[in-house]
């Protein structure tokens, strides 16, 4: 069944011929080049598809093995888009946005984008705090047991709080100063959860990636078993393909 056309990601103006890849519905992958881009497809079974954990894995396992064949400038589109042909493309896309597009692919030309998550345990960085601050540890026990008001329970809530802001601060700008002067775009999201004090991607040179990865294994030792580090080298650089 033909329901048209599903996009993956577009190349620069760039003959690919040679991409033995499966996508979704097991479908085999093509490039067309339309208006000097090419783009990556597959003919699409449905007319809508489903953010399923397999859909949304299959489309971005399309992009890095795309990506790991050597055709490293690419910007992904997003998951389930599906066109009726590729006049539709060239209106709805490419006239449109084509100085956009031009210059996205000037900004990702020898770069990729690599994701830095760093996560701790709360509950032992609450007690560590405690152990090395005296003063708001004797604050706290002497309101255990008690009735407390509304003001005293904000008050001790704002001092755990921004003590427990200065120790994540800590962590943050050491990875700051180790890796920002690496990367020639970042964008810092917020957390994803409760343990997670940061969460940043950043585009780098291509070849820059293995000092990267070295500089932030480094820093993470610094701080001894008090980080869970989630480090992501490879992945289709969506963060900075953004129209």
């Amino acid at each position: 069944m033909n329901c048209g056309l599903y996009l993956y990601g577009i190349f620069p103006n760039t003959f690919l011929d040679k991409l033995e890849l499966k996508g979704l519905d097991s479908q085999p992958v093509f490039t067309e080049n339309v208006e000097g881009f090419t783009f990556l497809y597959s003919v699409a079974q449905q007319e809508k598809y489903l953010a399923s954990r397999r859909n949304l894995i299959r489309h971005e396992k399309v992009l890095e093995e795309a990506m790991s064949e050597g055709f490293r400038t690419l910007l992904p589109l997003r998951f389930g888009l599906v066109v009726k042909d590729w006049d539709t493309v060239i209106t709805q896309l490419i006239l449109p946005h084509k100085e956009q597009l031009t210059d996205l692919f000037k900004k990702l030309a020898g770069r990729r984008e690599v994701s830095l998550k760093i996560l701790w345990d709360t509950k032992e960085e609450l007690q560590a705090l405690m152990a090395l601050n005296q003063d708001l540890k004797s604050k706290r026990d002497a309101m255990e047991g008690k009735t407390l008001s509304m003001e005293e329970i904000i008050e001790i809530g704002q001092l755990i709080e921004s003590n427990l802001q200065v120790r994540k601060q800590e962590i943050i700008q050491a990875f700051h100063q180790g890796l920002h002067t690496l990367a020639d775009d970042i964008v810092e999201s917020d957390p994803m959860m409760e343990e997670m004090i940061y969460n940043g991607a950043y585009l780098i040179p291509w070849d820059a990636e293995s000092e990267f990865s070295t500089r932030v294994e480094e820093i993470d030792k610094k701080f001894g078993d008090r980080l869970r580090i989630r480090y992501n080298n490879f992945t289709a650089p969506y963060t900075f393909a953004q129209i």
